[in-house]
């Protein structure tokens, strides 16, 4: 039963969940955010509607906007006329799909095929491919990165729910008026027949635009198509100007390194009361979604919290990987039982987004493993199937200074498992690390997962230590150095913690 539930989560986290954290978080391989100083990108979805959408162009050309619609492609065979419309007065057309379903509910090969067909009929109604693609609800999964190199994925700023008629035209205009500044990518719908949409509703949607193009064009914007937006992004990117603006792939800034105590190997000064780092709406429902994630997969594998939980959970079972080497002439064989250790990532998450550099983020680990290794201990004693248990065991992307505490490292064997741990372990450094992005980048094939080991004793060790006392096998195998230096700690076994 657990094979299969394994199977699950990691379609689930791979296939969907994952993909739309990373671009949702990170922008990676996704546009939603332009640096521009006085442009904002209007974007139309499920279009084009035979009533509305010649109304929306009409107002456009009334005010000198262009606009991005993502077309549906069963809709754009429909009304042919309107898509060449669309593309003579100068607008930018892009995929919206065949049929306006989610790829999170359609295999890789049947999204490629309604790619492929919805730009084979825009090419033959307008002569040009489009090169710019947006998912239904913005939902992508794995495969499309790999299949899609060809188009830009393009999301959004700011949404505003104007498929639904109760929103209204006046409460839609001040929702989009909130968001009236540079780099903005709206997205409005000028069609109301899909799944979920109100018929009528892309009528007050015409009725809020129209007074937005009026006060945005007194106030000096310009509204542009998602290719000159992308285009002055770009430009202004290498030319280092708007840096006001967050960047379009990551909004996360991290400060400078902590001033640190060569002799104590601590921070001189205590962490910062407020967060260092900032989200906005987009990123903070991401990671929501990704802590109720966490929680399904608490209850899927039966974790237990040690201590008050907030640090560390675990669970006991059986060992199935290779035959590990330990210390005293002991060995960590398939079938034996361990202790599966797993860190808290909302504590990750905080504590990343409290920490002005790596370094700090890495000093902070550290001592948190100190305080959570006694907890373990304490918890192996107690657990039911504890006195079964022959080692501590985790996998870890980040484990320099782990022997310091007491680990063994051991290389991960090579394989299917290696790898989604290897991708799921990196986007997790991304998220905790304030300079997560730059490591991976610098530092790729170096941050591989490792497998960490404490023997039984040595845990136990920990029992009735504080994390300023080490037990005298951890400090004998820490290595030798007259000026302690900040290392990386071994992060555990995260949201995996899987054995081979």
């Amino acid at each position: 039963m657990e094979y299969f539930l394994w199977i699950g989560f990691y379609f689930m986290t791979f296939y969907a969940l994952l993909p739309a954290l990373v671009s949702r978080i990170f922008g990676f391989r996704v546009f939603a955010r332009g640096r521009t100083d006085r442009e904002i990108a209007l974007t139309f979805d499920d279009g084009p509607d035979p009533v509305y959408t010649p109304q929306l162009l009409d107002l456009l050309k009334r005010y000198g906007a262009k606009g991005t619609f993502f077309l549906v492609g069963s809709h754009a065979e429909q009304w042919p006329d309107i898509v060449a419309r669309i593309h003579e007065e100068g607008h930018v057309i892009g995929i919206h799909n065949y049929v306006h379903h989610s790829n999170w509910l359609m295999r890789p090969k049947t999204v490629r095929k309604q790619i492929l067909r919805t730009s084979e009929i825009i090419k033959r109604i307008t002569g040009a491919r489009p090169v710019y693609y947006r998912p239904p609800w913005g939902i992508v999964n794995l495969f499309d990165y790999r299949r899609l190199g060809h188009l830009q994925i393009v999301l959004w700023t700011s949404i505003f729910g104007d498929w639904r008629v109760r929103v209204g035209a006046e409460k839609l205009y001040r929702r989009m008026r909130r968001k009236l500044k540079p780099g903005e990518v709206f997205v409005l719908h000028d069609c109301g027949r899909t799944f979920g949409a109100d018929e009528d509703a892309p009528a007050q949607t015409i009725e809020a635009l129209e007074r937005i193009l009026a006060e945005g064009r007194e106030q000096g914007y310009r509204f542009v198509g998602i290719d000159e937006m992308i285009a002055l992004t770009e430009r202004n990117a290498k030319a280092g100007v708007s840096a006001s603006q967050p960047s379009p792939a990551m909004s996360i800034a991290s400060g400078g390194d902590p001033r640190m105590n060569p002799n104590e190997g601590r921070e001189e000064s205590a962490a910062p009361a407020k967060p260092v780092h900032k989200s906005g709406p987009a990123k903070k429902a991401a990671v929501a979604l990704w802590m109720l994630w966490e929680k399904i997969f608490h209850v899927l594998f039966r974790l237990r919290p040690a201590g008050d939980g907030t640090s560390f959970n675990y669970r006991v079972r059986k060992y199935a990987g290779p035959t590990l080497p330990l210390r005293d002439g002991q060995s960590l064989r398939s079938g034996d039982y361990v202790m599966e250790m797993h860190f808290e990532n909302k504590m990750l998450y905080e504590m990343g987004m409290n920490s002005r550099s790596s370094v700090h983020t890495a000093i902070r680990l550290v001592r948190e493993v100190e305080r959570g290794l006694p907890d373990l201990a304490r918890a192996l004693e107690t657990d039911p199937n504890g006195d079964k248990v022959s080692a501590l065991y985790g996998i870890s992307i980040i484990h320099r200074g782990s022997e310091g505490l007491g680990f063994q490292v051991f290389d991960l064997p090579k394989g299917l498992f290696s790898w989604l741990t290897q991708l799921y372990l990196r986007f997790m450094l991304s998220v905790i690390n304030p300079d997560g992005g730059k490591r991976l980048r610098e530092n790729g094939e170096r941050l591989t997962p490792r497998m960490l080991v404490m023997e039984r004793s040595d845990l136990l060790a920990w029992k009735d230590r504080t994390g300023k006392q080490r037990p005298s096998r951890a400090s004998k195998a820490a290595a030798p150095s007259s000026v302690p230096m900040p290392v990386d700690p071994a992060i555990g076994a995260d949201q995996i913690g899987r054995t081979i």
